[in-house]
């Protein structure tokens, strides 16, 4: 029996709002009073990496605002072409720490499964921008890999579902995972890395809460937010579900130029996240990934920026500053 209260109990489905993402950067443009031109629009960065923008997303950006830093975060620029050093396909060391088809396996005690290559958002920043999905997917051949990798470790206590964002999955495609965990007496907790309850929090339904309430282990489900813009009535409303529903929600931030590498805006985004039931968790230095280097913060701006949300807030809401470093055992902080 459902307890939890779906995000938007009569609004459009979540799947026919995926399908209705706009794609077209002239378009997208469009809807906000700016000419095609300002900014300017690459059109080589949407071979390798399509433009992909929910309108759930797009109606939280300021109208005739070129410098909108929820604009900034999915407009492709032509600083996707630059060739920058030390800025790689594999910025995180992703498929060195290949376990099995779909799995990473990084970090003592937890084991990351790359469920899908969907996401309901193309970030410009995003460091699996590159990543070879066609070839890796843990859902693919229905869990039975990833199933039989954790079966075959049981020194592995939590497993994380990332991608892509799982969430994308089908309900029905999240149960087969949840049926073959419960098989797996050594995981004893789930986490889901997701920007779904975010840029499209109608995706939060009475399915995906059924399945929530049903898993048999604790679930954290850890948020994307950047910019305190991106909160708003529907993003509260599907926080307050999964809350509702048992789940532990985290936010994980990027520091991006441009977007957030600003005091003010980093202390109402740990703020608002609070209101709605979520605790800043990490704030992430930018990862090296081609394309996204026009995003960087240097590290002294970002121990500056770290340093005022302390003086500005309490402890809990003071998200650490990590970098994810290819083989390293943890996060690193700064």
């Amino acid at each position: 029996m459902i307890t939890a209260t779906p995000a938007a109990a009569h609004s459009i489905p979540w799947q026919r709002q995926w399908r209705e993402a706009i794609s077209d950067p002239n378009e997208l443009l469009a809807a906000l009073d700016l000419a095609p031109s300002r900014p300017a629009v690459a059109d080589d960065a949407l071979r390798p990496f399509p433009m992909r923008v929910p309108r759930a997303f797009l109606a939280r950006m300021r109208r005739g605002d070129p410098l909108d830093p929820l604009l900034r975060q999915v407009l492709p620029l032509a600083e996707e072409d630059h060739v920058v050093e030390g800025y790689g396909v594999d910025a995180v060391g992703d498929l060195a720490s290949r376990a099995a088809p779909g799995v990473l396996h990084k970090y003592s005690g937890r084991a990351l499964l790359v469920a899908t290559g969907s996401c309901a958002v193309h970030c410009r920043y995003c460091f699996r921008r590159h990543f070879p999905y066609a070839d890796e997917g843990a859902a693919t051949d229905r869990w039975h890999g990833a199933l039989a990798w954790l079966a075959a470790h049981p020194e592995v206590e939590e497993v994380l579902l990332s991608g892509g964002d799982p969430w994308s999955l089908s309900d029905g495609r999240l149960n087969e995972l949840s049926d073959g965990l419960r098989r797996l007496s050594h995981v004893r907790r789930l986490r889901v890395h997701t920007r779904l309850p975010v840029v499209l929090p109608d995706r939060v339904d009475a399915g995906l809460l059924r399945w929530i309430e049903e898993l048999h282990v604790p679930l954290v489900v850890v948020l994307h937010a950047n910019h305190p813009n991106e909160l708003d009535a529907g993003t509260a409303r599907a926080f307050a579900a999964l809350r509702a529903a048992g789940a532990t929600l985290l936010n994980q931030s990027v520091l991006l130029r441009g977007v957030n590498d600003d005091a003010a805006a980093l202390v109402a985004l740990s703020e608002g996240l609070f209101a709605q039931g979520a605790l800043p968790y990490y704030l992430h230095q930018l990862d090296r990934v081609a394309g996204a280097a026009h995003f960087a913060v240097d590290d002294a701006a970002a121990l500056t920026l770290q340093a005022a949300l302390r003086r500005s807030l309490p402890g809990y809401l003071v998200p650490r500053l990590v970098r994810e470093t290819a083989g390293a055992p943890y996060k690193v902080p700064l």
